[in-house]
């Protein structure tokens, strides 16, 4: 009893926040990814080649990102996580080091994107696996508070990639932040454990609240008609945030006219709403449900979307908050599916599953992009975009009524 009593304390006292610090660090590390833009330009002159082709690396890394993360769900719970990491963690920084010695595009999409993009999948799941084990009574909150690292990450990896590539050019850059990935993230991943038994029996003890989850397999999960509901809203919300973000630049520029400059800097000013978005609806399922999280997020997309039906040129308050609104959501989606997972489907096979649920993040990417071309392509016009976006929206209601339990 004695024992439990010292150990309490101890996680009360801010033992169980250095993981989630830890993982908020790793997680920026990881969200280079988005970072690509910075790239890109310097990319297409070392190769000499056009926006298509230099956007394969992104597109697959990507890809092979949501893939692994899938394939590597089911061994968290069967290896130590510090193990988990550090393969990912390598994994990455051999592909970037690989892609700096790239000859042309397709070695570098295969480095960076298939090799790296696996490396960031492998290892992503595990900071949000430890954390839900350790904050059972706010699995939401702290998993929104993780993600916050990899929604911010173009903020401080962004500014720092630009000024490595000025000074060393892309090649290099490659290699210095290659190497830096495999010494900072498994240094920070060391301290990494999943609580023991005694440990969670304290935690059920000192917080009072037990966990209520089922514990349900994958199997038994995708059976469900609350997975049914919770992946195809993951997709609506992913394709709704995904398109509008790939379309900030060119709204803000023809439609509204502002110029590159000042859509960059809007753009930077929506980065923040997008890592705030996680820790935020994190809570708002915590405390509410995920059902109401699911239609607060798209209540608010609906009028974003309406104000951007009455924008034209000039418009810059209402650009402003609109796409703030879109790019907090789209943060908010990332929080409420994993917290969800948890919610519905236990914490025994949390990786597992949500490594499934985390599919449809591919697929909600895949439509976004086709979607918003096509609808581009016909109507020639951003506006039915937006009509678009709120008949998604008012869809997704109607399938977290009916398949999402509150």
């Amino acid at each position: 009893m004695e024992n439990k009593l010292i150990l309490g304390k101890s996680m009360e006292s801010g033992l169980r926040w250095a993981y989630v610090f830890l993982g908020i660090i790793i997680m920026m590390c990881f969200g280079t990814v988005y970072s690509w833009g910075i790239f890109r330009m310097p990319v297409e002159k070392a190769f000499n080649i056009g926006s298509t082709q230099s956007g394969l690396p992104y597109m697959a890394s990507l890809a092979f990102y949501a893939l692994f993360m899938m394939l590597s769900g089911r061994y968290f719970n069967k290896f130590d996580p510090r193990v988990i990491i550090l393969i990912g963690s390598l994994l990455l920084s051999f592909g970037w080091i690989l892609a700096s010695f790239s000859s042309n595009i397709y070695t570098l999409t295969i480095t960076y994107g298939v090799i790296g993009g696996a490396g960031v999948g492998i290892a992503y799941g595990v900071p949000l696996a430890i954390v839900t084990k350790w904050f059972p009574e706010k699995k939401g909150f702290v998993i929104g508070l993780v993600l916050l690292g990899f929604g911010v990450s173009p903020l401080v990896t962004a500014p720092l990639a630009r000024l490595l590539i000025e000074i060393l050019g892309v090649m290099r850059t490659f290699l210095v932040l290659g190497i830096s990935f495999g010494i900072i993230i498994p240094i920070l991943s060391y301290p990494f454990k999943y609580p023991s038994e005694l440990e969670v029996d304290v935690l059920k003890e000192v917080i009072d609240k037990d966990d209520e989850s089922n514990d349900i397999g994958t199997k038994e999960m995708i059976k469900a008609d609350s997975f049914k509901g919770l992946y195809v809203n993951f997709i609506i919300g992913t394709m709704i945030g995904l398109m509008l973000i790939g379309l900030t630049n060119n709204v803000g520029i023809q439609l509204i006219g502002l110029s590159q400059k000042k859509v960059a800097l809007m753009i930077s000013l929506f980065a923040i709403f997008n890592g705030i978005g996680r820790p935020v609806f994190g809570w708002i399922t915590d405390k509410l449900s995920s059902k109401k999280a699911m239609i607060i997020s798209y209540s608010l997309i609906i009028i974003g979307a309406l104000l951007m039906s009455f924008a034209d040129g000039g418009s810059i308050v209402l650009f402003g908050i609109a796409f703030s609104i879109f790019w907090f959501n789209l943060g908010g989606w990332l929080a409420i599916a994993p917290t969800a997972t948890g919610m519905l489907y236990g914490a025994k096979h949390y990786s597992q599953n949500y490594g499934v649920v985390f599919t449809a993040y591919g697929i909600g990417a895949i439509l976004g992009v086709l979607g918003s071309g096509l609808i581009l392509d016909i109507f020639k016009n951003y506006y039915y975009i937006f009509y678009f976006v709120i008949g998604l929206c008012f869809m997704g209601c109607l399938f977290t009524f009916k398949s999402i339990k509150d």
